[in-house]
């Protein structure tokens, strides 16, 4: 059964699309890190690093829903066998399956956030793939730019954003956007233009679905520490050290564990 965290009455659910070795040695996805950084990290998150030092990567979504109401669901995964994402990501991803086993139809996914527009994070939502013929998709005005100027060198534009705007589901966003009571939009630009992450709150209790804000236990322990695929480093590095202190907890799509505590 996937993870869940309860947020007050809200409840965030992990979903697994698929699990799988990084492209790149970690060495050089982070290559500011210390061998003493990395050994802090590996015992904080010992799952997302295999035997041989690879750096292992969980690709999740995260369902949140109030009781068996309306499900926002943040981030659609690596998509099936032909997704975008298949060229490096382990496809076919069980999206479908994982949802189901937490008792969620389809039709009952109303809202879908892509925190950002790299293929594994919206695979499940490209329309000629999507279980979710419905649902309305919330994407950044800066992400949608950025790949309709790169249209000839990436599959985003022509196969998720415009026809999602054929059809009338897209909604491009310029900054923070109240979804429902206690799920909330915000930005935290960096590793896109446009990155964007949602807070779920209920009373004092909250969570922070970072999507790529921060990939890798290391930064939770040493924000600081660029990563290599972050198109704006600095921009990155600065939101992740603010938001870091602004929340007690993250669920966050590639580390080992599906939900951390902030410190832990």
């Amino acid at each position: 059964m996937p993870v869940t965290h309860a947020v007050g009455r809200l409840t965030v659910i992990a979903l697994e699309d698929a699990a799988g070795p990084f492209f790149m040695p970690r060495a050089e996805a982070f290559p500011d890190a210390t061998a003493e950084q990395w050994a802090a990290a590996d015992a904080a998150d010992p799952a997302a690093v295999t035997a041989e030092g690879e750096w292992w990567l969980r690709f999740r979504s995260y369902a949140v829903r109030a009781g068996d109401g309306p499900v926002t669901l943040v981030d659609a995964g690596i998509g099936p066998a032909g997704s975008l994402a298949s060229d490096w990501a382990p496809v076919p991803g069980r999206l479908p399956e994982e949802l189901a086993a937490a008792g969620i139809e389809p039709a009952d996914v109303e809202t879908i956030v892509l925190t950002h527009l790299h293929n594994d994070h919206m695979g499940w939502a490209v329309p000629r793939d999507s279980p979710f013929p419905s649902a309305r998709v919330v994407v950044s005005r800066a992400d949608v730019e950025l790949y309709e100027a790169n249209r000839e060198r990436a599959g985003q534009f022509d196969l998720l954003i415009a026809p999602l705007r054929a059809q009338g589901r897209l909604q491009e966003l310029d900054g923070d956007l109240a979804l429902a009571p206690g799920i909330r939009v915000v930005a935290t630009p960096g590793h896109t233009p446009g990155h964007q992450s949602v807070l779920v709150e209920d009373g004092s209790d909250s969570l922070l679905v970072a999507g790529d804000m921060l990939v890798h236990a290391i930064q939770l322990l040493h924000p600081e520490l660029a990563y290599a695929s972050d198109i704006d480093p600095e921009l990155a590095r600065a939101t992740r050290q603010r938001t870091l202190k602004e929340v007690t907890a993250v669920a966050v799509s590639h580390l080992g564990e599906a939900f951390r505590n902030v410190g832990a």
